[in-house]
């Protein structure tokens, strides 16, 4: 006849399973009840916007109103403060080494008087031609981060993000103020921006210039680009995707549709 384990073994046993089972709770418990600190919102958005995106889902959906945009970003320093600054650039997917817009963004946290998680702010680039397809180049061929530092210019804009509500499609979300800030491209002046942080380092953004009267005269009417993680295998320093080079079946003259496209944001 095969008899169990002495009875002291046994509660010695339940005692260690109860025991680990209270420390598993408990550490789950502070896993998911650990507060997202202001930095960790600037990380998410800092990384979130990283990368290289296409706009050719939305392209291929509506072509007479976007273009299939490749959006380019990567870290290029860090300030005294801990912000993080990026550099970023935009160009069409035929011609990925000729951006036709160029920035720098710095990424930190709001201030504590402000309602708000994230604070996104652009600025122009004192040498652009300098820095054309930054991320494209390897760290030993690109501008030292005190270089970087050196070289933001003059401050063109700036977004306030906060936290999406429950239930909503994105991550982060929001803004300039009503009134824009200032600019003069093709009659405006002032200009708006819309951005939003989805899963997946999915980014939506919609910029717009207006002129004295309130009458749009530059950006997209139709909503926001949509730009997503181009698919793939890595193959540079900045994750080119060899999907870049599909075909959309745009027409090599693009001067009538160029109107109200997001490049005539510059």
């Amino acid at each position: 006849m095969c008899e169990g384990p002495p009875n002291g073994w046994s509660r010695a046993r339940g005692l260690v399973v109860k025991t680990l089972v209270l420390i598993g709770g408990a550490l789950l418990i502070k896993r998911f009840t650990k507060s997202t600190t202001r930095w960790d919102h600037a990380r998410i958005v800092s990384n979130s916007l990283t990368g290289e995106k296409f706009s050719k889902e939305q392209a291929a959906r509506d072509p007479d109103n976007f273009f299939n945009l490749r959006w380019l970003c990567c870290p290029a320093a860090d300030m005294v403060d801990g912000s993080k600054v990026l550099y970023f650039e935009q160009a069409f997917w035929r011609t990925p080494h000729k951006p036709f817009r160029q920035r720098f963004c710095t990424v930190k946290p709001c201030p504590k008087e402000m309602k708000c998680d994230v604070e996104l702010s652009t600025y122009a680039i004192r040498d652009a031609e300098e820095y054309k397809n930054f991320c494209d180049r390897s760290r030993d061929q690109r501008p030292l981060p005190e270089e970087v530092i050196g070289d933001v210019a003059e401050h063109l804009t700036t977004i306030h993000l906060n936290r999406c509500e429950r239930g909503k499609r994105c991550l982060y979300e929001g803004s300039t103020p009503p009134e824009g800030f200032p600019n003069s491209w093709n009659g405006a002046s002032y200009c708006t921006s819309e951005l939003a942080v989805l899963k997946n380092n999915e980014i939506h953004t919609w910029d717009r210039g207006y002129d004295d009267d309130g009458k749009q005269v530059w950006g997209v009417k139709n909503g926001p680009y949509e730009f997503k993680p181009a698919p793939g295998p890595a193959t540079g320093p900045a994750y080119t995707s060899v999907d870049m080079l599909s075909t959309l079946n745009f027409p090599l003259s693009i001067d009538k549709r160029i109107e109200g496209s997001f490049v005539l944001q510059e």
